[in-house]
């Protein structure tokens, strides 16, 4: 079979905001680079970012400080953050806010005094979340994508990505494999340094915020790769996911944190708050939190007609619900409800994924030339990322893997032979459909969602995920027994199906045995047989790893190298880091 070859310096999986970021600094601390970016989508109307509502958490206010976000962080992540990687994000988001506004010409929000306005998100200090209304996610890509095309960089849209391929001398990455979606036809691009940016995606639940081609593909290469991951039992449900019905894909679609954060409430079916029947905090708990609190009610049967519960903002003023949630109101508005003025049903839908490959803050791999950032990583944000903390993680570490992997290869990059075994297994591996009879891809994708809702979902226990494990390898081998006519390849939807669904089946399994085998309860991953969070000071994280179907899995201790449960670094003034870290 015919294989098209392409190089470049730096080759960027995802344009997102992380992907973005990176290929702005690396032009920058290089312009003569060739930085090449690959979107499974189109450039700017791909990837999570754009879908960002709420904001970007950055400590700016008066009284507010770096040490107070890092303690929010952590202590949201119930002490299972990797340290170094948790200062690096609060750190840089000082510096990589102001540089969105003033490199990147983003207009957020402001006071009448001028200063940046910061809303209320749940789980924090401080009011300390960045926005331009409800839509900033759409806002920062808009802008990062002017400035991406006025560098130079260039761009291959609509380019799957299916294989990571090591070098042959096995002393790094040599490329990737892509599949041209256009023209059905294979690309391999060797790259002297490439970087992982894909977004992950936790579309394998029944409901879900992002869109359904973020499959967790950039993982699922990433373990087939020989690398590992970390935290992965750690899925994040956003409470307020939209309840539209099941003839709308606006269903599970965010009613974003600030809708709480402002003073709204949630109803159950019977009319009344709950809330605060399962923490102090009410609406304004943690995600998790929250997410349990309305499952509870959901599995108590007090719901509304589709099974939900209700948010209510009228009791803000319309007016004002419609003047400051502009997105949200139209966003409703266009699925026939009316969020400033009524009632809109709601249900957790799973948004984010805490857990993801391993990396420096450098952002750096194991792999040599390899460099990951934003969702694909792990270890930010450990057992419960922070509402605005996910675009601050894309954008910070995105900016400095551009400036990375431009000093790497300035220093060491150079074009590897890859190794052709893997580029081979690879076609072979996307192939493998057509050589199957077809079948109802979707509705096997809609039974792999169903058994991830109902086994490994909100609320676990032993039972409910020996069970999913079943449904997950009987999903599997179902998948493996369908595939596709032998036709065009050509946007060929049916093909790409199959492999998204392929992605998903690999990583639910992966959340499984790791959510299986942490027994206790930490944040997003809550065990109904182990309810407790168990010992802070002896806390570990797990870490898989893959060989071929096999899943190997380790606890491993975390380190507590700037604070240990127990202690903060706020005492009075806020306090500085370790020198030893500074340095």
């Amino acid at each position: 079979m015919d294989i098209e070859h392409y190089r470049t310096d730096i080759l960027i999986l995802g344009t997102g905001g992380a992907g973005l970021f990176a290929a702005l600094h690396a032009k920058k601390a290089n312009p003569a680079l060739q930085v090449t970016v690959a979107a499974k989508g189109l450039l700017g109307k791909s990837g999570c970012t754009r879908m960002v509502q709420g904001g970007y958490n950055v400590a700016l206010s008066a009284g507010d400080s770096v040490e107070r976000h890092f303690m929010d962080t952590i202590e949201g992540g119930k002490w299972l953050p990797r340290q170094d990687l948790a200062w690096r994000l609060v750190e840089g988001a000082i510096e990589r806010v102001r540089e969105l506004e003033n490199e990147i010409g983003c207009f957020f929000d402001r006071n009448p005094d001028g200063t940046l306005h910061q809303k209320a998100f749940a789980g924090q200090s401080f009011d300390r979340t960045v926005h331009k209304a409800d839509l900033t996610g759409i806002e920062i890509i808009n802008r990062l994508m002017e400035q991406v095309r006025a560098v130079n960089v260039d761009e291959m849209e609509e380019h799957r990505a299916i294989e990571l391929v090591p070098a042959a001398d096995g002393s790094g990455i040599a490329g990737v494999l892509f599949i041209d979606t256009r023209a059905g036809t294979y690309r391999f691009v060797q790259a002297k340094a490439v970087l992982l940016a894909t977004g992950a995606g936790p579309t394998m639940y029944r409901y879900h915020t992002p869109s359904g081609d973020k499959t967790c593909d950039g993982l699922a290469m990433a373990l087939r790769y020989g690398l590992k991951l970390r935290d992965m039992e750690m899925v994040q449900f956003h409470p307020t996911g939209l309840l539209g019905g099941p003839d709308t894909r606006m269903t599970g679609t965010v009613l974003e944190e600030g809708l709480r954060g402002a003073g709204g409430y949630l109803l159950n079916g019977d009319g009344e708050r709950f809330m605060t029947n399962y923490d102090k905090r009410g609406e304004r708990a943690t995600r998790d939190v929250v997410s349990r609190g309305i499952y509870a009610e959901m599995r108590a049967g007090r719901t509304g007609p589709m099974g939900g519960v209700y948010i209510q903002m009228s009791h803000l003023g319309p007016e004002k619900v419609a003047k400051s949630f502009p997105g949200m109101v139209n966003r409703c508005k266009d699925c026939g409800f009316d969020l400033a003025g009524g009632l809109v049903e709601v249900v957790p839908t799973a948004h984010y994924l805490m857990g993801g490959l391993e990396f420096e803050v450098d952002c750096s791999t194991a792999s040599p030339g390899l460099f990951a950032a934003g969702e694909d990583c792990g270890g930010v944000h450990g057992a419960n990322r922070l509402g605005g903390n996910g675009v601050a993680n894309s954008t910070v570490f995105g900016g400095i893997a551009g400036d990375s992997m431009a000093a790497y290869v300035g220093r060491e990059g150079r074009w590897r032979d890859p190794d052709q075994r893997v580029i081979q297994a690879g076609i072979e591996r996307a192939e493998f459909p057509f050589s199957r009879r077809s079948g109802p891809i979707h509705e096997l994708r809609d039974a792999l969602a169903q058994t991830m809702w109902d086994d490994v979902g909100v609320l676990r226990n032993h039972a409910d995920m020996e069970r999913g494990l079943a449904g997950i390898a009987r999903h599997r081998e179902a998948l493996y027994a369908m595939g596709l006519p032998d036709g065009d390849r050509r946007y060929n939807v049916s093909w790409h199906d199959w492999l998204n669904l392929e992605s998903l089946v690999i990583m639910s399994k992966v959340i499984a045995v790791s959510a299986l085998a942490r027994e206790n309860s930490r944040g997003a991953h809550y065990r109904e047989d182990f309810p407790d969070a168990g010992d802070l000071h002896t806390s570990c994280y797990t870490r898989v790893g893959a060989d071929g179907d096999d899943i190997s899995l380790e606890m491993v201790p975390v380190k507590f190298d700037i604070v240990r449960p127990g202690e903060s670094l706020i005492t009075g003034e806020a306090g500085a880091p370790p020198v030893a870290l500074a340095a």
